[in-house]
């Protein structure tokens, strides 16, 4: 439905995921019995995942050792090959260097630390650091250095490449430099390729169109980033997400191969990453919440990838604190009542309590527009500040 902006401009109306909600079924199920994996193919070989958890590729989030701690839980950690692993062959002393920074000075000092170039022998020795831990590797790379850094990439035994920016289309246009042919560039890579962010159902439609496995979905929801304020752009989660499912069953219509949607952002608790596959995800990819794990390489700070940008930072330091072990946010035990620890048991217990039995089923889930959901009985909860006042 279109509202009136004014007489010259309409738009749509659109919803993030705290203005709807899951409506239970008329079936429950015995979470036991709940498969939350997610896989994909690639040339005939299939890929899975006991968890359908993506690790976001931000430096306070991924290094090789989270990424083989998350590997062998289920999950898949993705590198960022364009941070401090890479233009640091000693990136803990400048992870500590950031996390001391006091709040007014830390977007200034990061962009003087990120000034440092990124050094190809150094994107080989992490990816290898990340397969010698017996994981499969995945990492990212901007569009306009994935060619100049994908071989030092591939010398490592790189497994998964993520093309990532703030919007990645299928159609760049610049009077400048030579674009990244991604059709091309995808098509000749000998493994598969995960491409983002998007947020509209054309976005989503072209960049399925390229050959990617995988899109991911969300242009600024994400805790650290400011690009919603400092561009003004993005389309709340719950609506992208939406879209990129009708346009992954029209590229389905066409082409005969099913391309994944991949919720990238905007989640902190597991009601969250439900909402995100009923309204049509098939993987999560989240940066924040396993920010807060205590292997995260971040010592309980929080950066997105264009925080540092030279000219137009995008994103700030955001203090994530520790909850717990990368186990514990994932799998639980929970030792919290906010949602915020055992993602995966949310995300299973609310599809046993619909009664469906995987992912692929929760997507036909019904959803509501549902604000009132928040606050609608809680308002002991919101003025003590516990449970979902917090």
């Amino acid at each position: 439905m279109e509202v009136e902006i004014g007489r010259g401009k309409t738009a749509r109306r659109a919803y993030g995921f705290d203005d709807i909600a899951i409506v239970p079924s008329r079936r429950t199920r015995d979470p036991r019995d709940v498969n939350i994996g997610w896989e994909f193919c690639f040339r005939g070989e299939t890929y899975s995942f006991p968890l359908p958890i993506l690790a976001s590729a931000m430096d306070g989030v991924v290094d090789p050792a989270f990424a083989v701690t998350l590997g062998k839980l289920g999950g898949l950690a993705v590198l960022n090959l364009e941070g401090i692993q890479t233009r640091y062959e000693d990136a803990d002393t400048q992870l500590d260097l950031i996390a001391s920074f006091g709040k007014d000075e830390a977007t200034a000092k990061m962009q003087e630390m990120y000034k440092e170039p990124v050094k190809p022998e150094l994107i080989t020795r992490r990816v290898r650091e990340i397969k010698d831990g017996g994981v499969l590797a995945a990492a990212s790379l901007t569009p306009q250095n994935a060619t100049r850094y994908i071989e030092a990439a591939l010398a490592g035994g790189l497994d998964i490449l993520v093309i990532q920016g703030t919007v990645v289309s299928a159609e760049h246009v610049s009077s400048y430099d030579e674009p990244l042919d991604l059709s091309a560039f995808i098509r000749d890579l000998d493994i598969p390729v995960i491409v983002g962010g998007c947020c509209s159902y054309s976005g989503a439609l072209h960049l399925m169109r390229t050959g990617a496995v995988g899109v991911l979905i969300g242009v600024g929801p994400g805790h650290a980033c400011t690009s919603r304020r400092v561009l003004g752009i993005g389309v709340p989660q719950a609506t992208a997400i939406a879209d990129a499912a009708a346009a992954r069953m029209r590229h389905l219509d066409e082409t005969g191969v099913y391309c994944h949607v991949i919720a990238d952002g905007g989640m902190r608790t597991g009601g969250d990453l439900a909402k995100a596959i009923a309204v049509g995800a098939d993987s999560i990819m989240i940066g924040s919440p396993l920010s807060s794990a205590s292997e995260a390489p971040g010592r309980g700070y929080h950066w997105g990838m264009a925080t540092f940008h030279p000219e137009l930072p995008r994103g700030t330091r955001v203090r994530s604190g520790v909850k717990g072990t990368l186990s514990e946010i994932l799998l639980g035990p929970a030792h919290e009542n906010d949602g915020t620890l055992n993602l995966c048991g949310g995300l299973r217990t609310s599809m046993a309590t619909c009664g469906y039995e995987n992912l692929k089923a929760f997507q036909k889930a019904e959803v509501m527009v549902a604000p009132s959901l928040q606050t609608e009985g809680k308002v002991l909860q919101n003025t003590q500040g516990v449970g979902m006042g917090r």
